[in-house]
C-alpha cells in the first residue's frame, strides 16, 4: 500500500505549513518594520531636540561661536556645524569634544544654508559631506544654521534592522520545525482514516464473497471531534458497503443455484427432444415437405439449445470456483486444429497461421482451452463480412504464452466493447454479418475459463479491425 508522505506535495500538511510559516513571516516583518519605524522616530526626536537646544544656544551668539567659553558648548554633540551668514561674511564652527573650531564657511557650510528656514528641523544630504538634521533661520539680514550629523541614528537603524532580520530568520526556522511537527502529530488521525479508505479501495469488491473486517478504530470515530466524524461516517458507510455486499452475494448464489439446476433440468429434455426428432426423420419419406422442415428445425433448436445450456452450466461451474483438470498439452497444436475446424465452417474468409517451429507446452484443460480458441475464432467469422483475412499468433515471451487473434474486419462497436466479456453481450444484429444465432456467451466463457488457468484474454477494436489476445503461463 502506497501512502504519500504527510508533508508531500499537494498534501494538507504541506499547505498547512505553508500558510503558517507565510502568516509568521508577515507579522515577523510587520513586528520589525514598527520596531524600527518606532525606533527611527525616538531617535531623531531625540536628535531634534538636540538641534534645538544648539540652535537656541546658537542664538545668544548673534556673530556665532567664535572663541565662546566652554560652557557654551557643553551638552552640544561632537561634530555639530554651526553656521553664520551676515552680509558677504560667512563663518562656520565645528564642535569637537570640549572645543569649537571656526573658520570661514566651506563649501559644505554654503550647501547647509539651503535649509529652510523656518526654524524646524530637516533632514538634509550634503554630497560627499554626510547627512545632518539641520534648522535654520533668518533675522535683520544674519542667517543661523545648526546642523547635527545623523551618523549615529543611521547606524543605530542599520544595526537593529540587521537585528531583527536575522531574529526573523531564526524565528522562520525554529517555526518551520515547530509547526511541521504539530501539523504532523495533528494530521496522523487523518491518515491513519486515508489508510484505512485506501486499504478498501484496493480490495477486489467487484464479484463473490467479500469480508469487510477493517473498521476505524473507536478513538478515531468519536463525533466530537472533527476527525472523529469523518471515521464515524467512514465506518457507517462501510457497514452498508458490507450490507450490499451480502446481499450481492446471497443473489448471486441464487442465481448461480437456478441457473445450475435449471440448465441441469434442461438437458434431459433437449435430449429427449433431440432423440425423438432423429426417430421421426427415418420416417422422413412418409412425411409432407412442411413436416420435414418442422423436424429440421425442431433438431437445430434442440441442438442450439442444448449447446447453450451447456455453456451456462460452464459458466456457473467457474463461478463456483470448481478447479479444472490441468495437464499438459501442446498449445500450438490445439490452436492449429481450432483454426482449420474454422476454415472449414467459414469458406468465405481467410485465414493464415503463424506457428513456432517446437512445442508450447502449458497446464489447460484441453476441452476448455479448444473452446476458448473456437470461441475467438467463432466471432471472428460470425461478426466479419466475407473476404476478410483472420490471422491467428501463437508465441511466447517472458514466461508467457500468448495467442493473438487479429482480423481487419470492421471492428466492435463502441457501445459493446466495454462490455464485451460480460453474459449475454451481442453485437447489433444489423451488423452481424452471419446468420447464425449468438448467445452472447461466447466471450463470457472466454474470460472464465482463462481465469480459470492463471490467464488473461484482452481485446482491442478500432474500425481498422480487432485483435484479441489471450495469455497463458507456461508450463515448468
Amino acid at each position: 500500500m502506497w501512502l504519500e508522505h504527510p508533508l508531500g506535495p499537494h498534501t494538507l500538511g504541506r499547505q498547512l505549513v505553508i500558510r503558517v510559516l507565510a502568516i509568521i513571516s508577515l507579522l515577523a516583518v510587520a513586528v520589525g518594520g514598527l520596531t524600527i519605524w518606532g525606533t527611527h522616530q525616538i531617535l531623531t526626536d531625540d536628535l531634534d531636540e538636540q538641534v534645538t537646544a544648539a540652535f537656541e544656544r546658537q542664538a545668544k551668539h548673534p556673530f556665532g561661536l567664535i572663541g565662546p567659553r566652554a560652557n557654551d558648548v557643553i551638552g552640544i554633540q561632537a561634530g555639530t556645524v554651526l553656521v553664520i551668514k551676515t552680509g558677504e561674511a560667512c563663518f562656520q564652527s565645528t564642535i569637537t569634544e570640549g572645543a569649537v573650531i571656526t573658520k570661514n564657511c566651506s563649501t559644505e557650510a554654503h550647501i547647509l544654508l539651503d535649509v529652510r528656514c523656518d526654524q524646524r528641523p530637516h533632514n538634509f544630504d550634503v554630497d560627499g559631506g554626510g547627512q545632518y538634521r539641520a534648522m535654520a533661520s533668518t533675522s535683520h539680514n544674519v542667517t543661523h544654521v545648526v546642523a547635527l550629523p545623523r551618523t549615529r541614528l543611521i547606524h543605530a537603524i542599520e544595526r537593529l534592522l540587521i537585528l531583527e532580520a536575522t531574529i526573523t530568520a531564526l524565528a522562520l526556522v525554529v517555526s518551520f520545525f515547530a509547526t511541521r511537527a504539530v501539523v504532523t502529530k495533528s494530521l496522523r488521525p487523518l491518515n491513519r482514516l486515508a489508510s484505512t479508505a485506501t486499504i478498501v479501495s484496493q480490495m477486489d469488491l467487484g464479484s463473490g464473497e467479500v469480508d469487510l473486517p477493517i473498521r476505524v478504530d473507536p478513538p478515531l470515530a468519536d463525533p466530537r471531534s472533527e476527525v472523529g466524524q469523518v471515521g464515524h461516517a467512514l465506518n457507517h458507510m462501510l457497514n452498508n458497503v458490507e450490507d450490499a455486499l451480502t446481499s450481492r452475494q446471497e443473489s448471486e448464489v441464487k442465481i448461480r443455484r437456478f441457473m445450475a439446476d435449471a440448465s441441469h433440468e434442461l438437458r434431459n429434455p433437449l435430449a429427449s427432444i433431440r432423440g425423438y426428432a432423429e426417430l421421426t426423420r427415418r420416417r422422413r419419406d412418409e412425411m409432407s415437405p412442411e413436416g420435414q422442415f418442422a423436424i429440421d428445425r425442431i433438431e437445430a433448436e434442440a441442438t442450439r439449445m442444448s449447446a447453450l445450456v451447456e455453456d451456462m452450466l460452464l459458466l456457473t461451474r467457474l463461478g463456483n470456483n470448481q478447479k479444472l483438470e490441468l495437464t499438459p498439452v501442446d498449445l500450438v497444436e490445439i490452436v492449429l486444429n481450432a483454426v482449420s475446424d474454422s476454415r472449414a465452417a467459414g469458406m468465405d474468409h481467410t485465414w493464415t497461421l503463424d506457428l513456432p517451429n517446437e512445442e508450447i507446452t502449458v497446464l489447460a484443460d484441453p476441452d476448455r482451452l479448444m473452446q476458448v480458441v473456437v470461441n475467438v475464432l467463432s466471432n471472428a467469422r460470425k461478426h466479419t463480412p466475407a473476404g476478410v483475412t483472420v490471422h491467428t499468433t501463437v508465441s511466447t515471451q517472458k514466461g508467457q504464452a500468448i495467442v493473438v487473434v487479429a482480423d481487419n474486419g470492421p471492428g466492435i462497436p463502441e457501445s459493446v466493447r466495454p462490455v464485451i466479456f460480460e453474459r449475454f453481450s451481442r453485437a447489433d444484429t444489423a451488423r452481424t454479418s452471419s446468420k447464425e444465432g449468438s448467445t452472447g456467451l461466447g466471450m463470457s466463457i472466454v474470460a472464465a475459463v482463462m481465469a480459470a488457468h492463471h490467464g488473461t484474454a484482452r481485446v482491442d477494436s478500432s474500425m481498422a479491425g480487432t485483435t484479441v489476445t489471450l495469455t497463458l503461463p507456461l508450463a515448468r
